[in-house]
């Protein structure tokens, strides 16, 4: 019957497959010879598998051996990253920040608190990812990242919820698009006007397409897509407008007209930690960054 390998069974197997002989697995692990024999042939009792044969005196690997070696090379490379990272923030004396984002939020504010951030602390490693707001959260209650920024609702439970922003959704079209001459946008400006949209689930889109059903508001067109950054790239390709958020349009102002737009679409930007854990030294430092960034923004109206 097979019984669980240990991790010093896992090591002395890893080195014997490296190293083609238990004598050179000794050296690698700076052991015996005996011990490494000892090990290695609890690894097979415990599998359950012919690992190994003699041929010649030779130790020779069985494919069954070769297919448990593709997946422990891969566990002994993750403890590589760990080391790595480990010798990083030794060197650093600082630690490392890890930190995500909504792609909107990592095309408009959070590059600038990064680049503050790491003025400050040039030591500090710096990890910054964006993604999808369920992403998000799942990546803090694994233990992935130290904080994450949010524009979209973020579901609270298991987090450390805090509000660093508030705003309202505006309108981008191109300088030369013949709404562009008016001072805001209304609803229902987009009548019978190419609408460029987010997904179905996105919380503006969602807000929107309320709007536009109780003011019986018909564009003549729709095109979706997943990514604010996408709508400002086509507003300012084509005749389309959209709704974003203006941390968003702020990135593309050298390219399109930004209106204020009406009714309100209110955007709250969040920022969460994991609940079970204290935030780092190194976050609370870039947090205290991201919320001077953000109150130097213009609030709702």
């Amino acid at each position: 019957m097979s019984r669980p390998l240990n991790f010093r069974q896992i090591e002395a197997f890893h080195a014997v497959m490296l190293a083609g002989t238990t004598t050179g697995a000794a050296q690698m692990l700076r052991t015996t010879q005996p011990s490494i024999s000892r090990l290695l042939g609890q690894v097979q009792q415990a599998s359950g598998l012919k690992l190994f044969d003699m041929e010649r005196g030779r130790l020779r690997p069985t494919r069954e051996a070769k297919d448990l070696f593709d997946t422990v090379k891969r566990h002994f490379v993750g403890l590589e990253r760990i080391e790595d990272r480990l010798a990083a923030m030794r060197r650093s004396g600082s630690g490392v920040l890890r930190l995500a984002c909504t792609p909107a939020l990592g095309l408009g504010v959070l590059p600038g608190a990064v680049e503050a951030f790491a003025q400050r602390y040039p030591d500090v490693h710096i990890n910054m990812q964006t993604m999808g707001s369920q992403y998000l959260r799942e990546g803090l209650l694994h233990g992935t990242y130290d904080v994450v920024v949010t524009a979209a609702p973020l579901d609270g439970a298991l987090l450390d919820l805090h509000d660093l922003h508030e705003s309202e959704a505006v309108c981008v079209l191109r300088p030369d698009h013949p709404l562009a001459a008016l001072p805001s946008i209304d609803i229902l400006d987009l009548n019978e006007r190419r609408l460029l949209v987010l997904n179905a689930d996105d919380d503006v889109y969602l807000q929107l397409r309320g709007a536009m059903q109780a003011h019986r508001v018909l564009p003549a067109s729709e095109i979706e897509t997943t990514y604010s950054s996408t709508i400002c790239a086509l507003a300012a390709a084509g005749d389309g407008m959209g709704i974003v958020n203006p941390y968003i349009a702020a990135v593309f102002a050298d390219r399109l007209a930004i209106r204020p737009f009406t009714p309100r679409l209110p955007i709250r930007v969040r920022m969460a930690y994991p609940a079970q854990t204290a935030p780092s030294t190194v976050t609370e430092a870039f947090v205290e960054i991201l919320a001077q960034r953000f109150q130097a923004l213009p609030g709702p109206g």
